[in-house]
């Protein structure tokens, strides 16, 4: 599945080959030369991955990590930095800023996109093309398909994107913002209460195998998907 990247990076070659094979892999690719640029762009849509350079003119890129997460708003985006330093005390700094992963400059292309994989897989699940299934329910990102115990279900685009999130972030509760936030996104301003439509036509659409009991109403605080029915 295609995620947003913001590409934090100053050399304009770096920044042509990192758009071109993220693009190869339907990526969509936003570029920042420095950390100013940088919360510019983020002010506004927020993007699902940054791939930010260390050595940026002005303010570096490990205090621009810093500054991410230190922002309620920003903090939760997967960063993976890029850097030409392999000292392993510069990885553990850039580490310990927040940063979620640490590649070294040369990487090839391979590299990269498996590292991506790798921290889209483990901080935004949603954003990966694998297939989850939970209690006989099987979301398929790459097909576009859902099966409650191996009946085909229909579901609206909206209503899969909200599954998909709702069933790769299991256990947890989350409020009508957060929800609107993730699967609609940041940048798109409708009434929370539209999230309840949406889990009324989910949880229609999951009845017929009675799987609407994993989709839990959690009284003044949201919605939680569970394993374990109500």
């Amino acid at each position: 599945m295609s995620a947003t990247i913001l590409v934090v990076e100053d050399e304009p070659g770096i920044q042509e080959v990192l758009k071109f094979n993220l693009g190869q892999h339907g990526h969509d690719v936003r570029i920042a030369p420095d950390a100013e640029e940088a919360m510019n762009q983020l002010r506004g849509s927020l993007p699902d991955l940054i791939l930010l350079d260390w050595m940026l003119p002005g303010l570096p890129g490990i205090d621009l990590a810093r500054r991410i997460r230190a922002d309620n708003r920003l903090k939760d985006i997967p960063i993976i930095m890029l850097t030409a330093r392999s000292e392993e005390r510069d990885k553990i700094q850039g580490l310990d800023t927040g940063a979620d992963d640490y590649i070294t400059k040369p990487f090839s292309p391979r590299e990269l996109m498996a590292r991506i994989k790798a921290v889209l897989r483990r901080r935004a699940p949603q954003m990966t093309e694998d297939a989850v299934e939970i209690q006989g329910l099987r979301l398929d990102p790459l097909s576009h398909r859902v099966f409650g115990n191996q009946q085909a279900l229909d579901l609206g685009p909206t209503e899969f994107r909200l599954l998909h999130f709702l069933m790769t972030h299991t256990e947890r509760v989350y409020s009508r913002s957060q929800l609107l936030d993730q699967v609609w996104g940041d940048h798109v301003f409708v009434e929370e209460r539209t999230v309840d439509v949406h889990i009324r036509r989910l949880r229609s659409a999951l009845e017929p195998t009675a799987h609407d009991r994993l989709i839990q109403t959690v009284r003044g605080s949201g919605y939680r998907f569970s394993a374990t029915p109500a």
